[in-house]
């Protein structure tokens, strides 16, 4: 097993129990304290866990990776405004990339109207919506199945994303943190965002309010180098002005949509 296995193991605990301890892991992992506490400092710098007299505990805001159907019923008001706002940025006639996401999954709905579009997504659940509208140039990122956000990820979808370009990439987001960026809990899906985000003129972020301050293990995008954001008046105050003073147009669903 290698360092990064074990601490990812260690972390699974630590989500399941709330807290975990340097004991317990050196007896399940046979190997030193000492490499038990890097092992949890790690984890505490890359803002998973806060380390705490003998061992470390969760840390909340942290963007762990949860099941496409539970995030689906999380704050879906905001998500529907969301969707809505988003897809009214599409523009007839444009190539446009849809990632994963449940909020970007209520996308499709808004786009019967529109004229002439060719879209890419990884999503399953947002390519079978897609799939039934004639006016919808489909194509579907190849690769293998996430099953946590019923997504598409991979080498393959990697290369196939970088043969096109399109005038705008709508990228989900786990974690949306000033510093650490745009950042989600899985590296191959990260990596087919950052390809998304390199053939794409514009990158506009979708994501209701919840996730700010919250981040993950690999980031996507750092937060200067997204176009426009389009979330709910829930935003921090300091996030906002901070996002509007790094050049990026914030756009707040729930007072556009009537």
């Amino acid at each position: 097993m290698t360092s990064a296995e074990r601490r990812q193991q260690i972390l699974a605990h630590i989500c399941s129990h709330g807290s975990g301890k340097v004991d317990e892991f050196v007896a399940q992992y046979n190997v030193s304290a000492v490499t038990i506490r890097h092992d949890l400092n790690v984890l505490e710098r890359e803002g998973c866990v806060f380390r705490c007299y003998g061992g470390a505990t969760l840390n909340p805001n942290f963007a762990f990776d949860q099941p496409l159907y539970r995030k689906d019923q999380l704050n879906r008001g905001a998500k529907q405004s969301i969707a809505q706002v988003a897809a009214s940025l599409i523009q007839d006639g444009e190539a446009v990339i849809l990632d994963s996401g449940t909020t970007i999954g209520l996308m499709p709905q808004y786009l019967t109207n529109k004229k002439h579009l060719v879209v890419m997504t990884n999503a399953l659940n947002t390519a079978y919506q897609l799939s039934q509208f004639d006016n919808i140039d489909l194509h579907v990122v190849g690769g293998s199945l996430r099953r946590a956000s019923c997504s598409l990820i991979g080498n393959h979808g990697e290369q196939q994303i970088r043969s096109y370009l399109f005038d705008k990439l709508f990228l989900g987001v786990d974690g949306f943190d000033l510093q650490a960026g745009v950042t989600t809990p899985d590296n191959h899906e990260a990596q087919v965002n950052r390809a998304m985000c390199e053939v794409a003129r514009q990158v506009i972020a979708v994501t209701d309010s919840s996730k700010f301050g919250r981040k993950s293990f690999c980031m996507i995008r750092a937060a200067n180098q997204i176009d426009v954001l389009v979330t709910d008046s829930n935003i921090p105050h300091v996030t906002h002005q901070a996002l509007i003073e790094m050049g990026v147009e914030v756009i707040l669903a729930d007072q556009t949509v009537n």
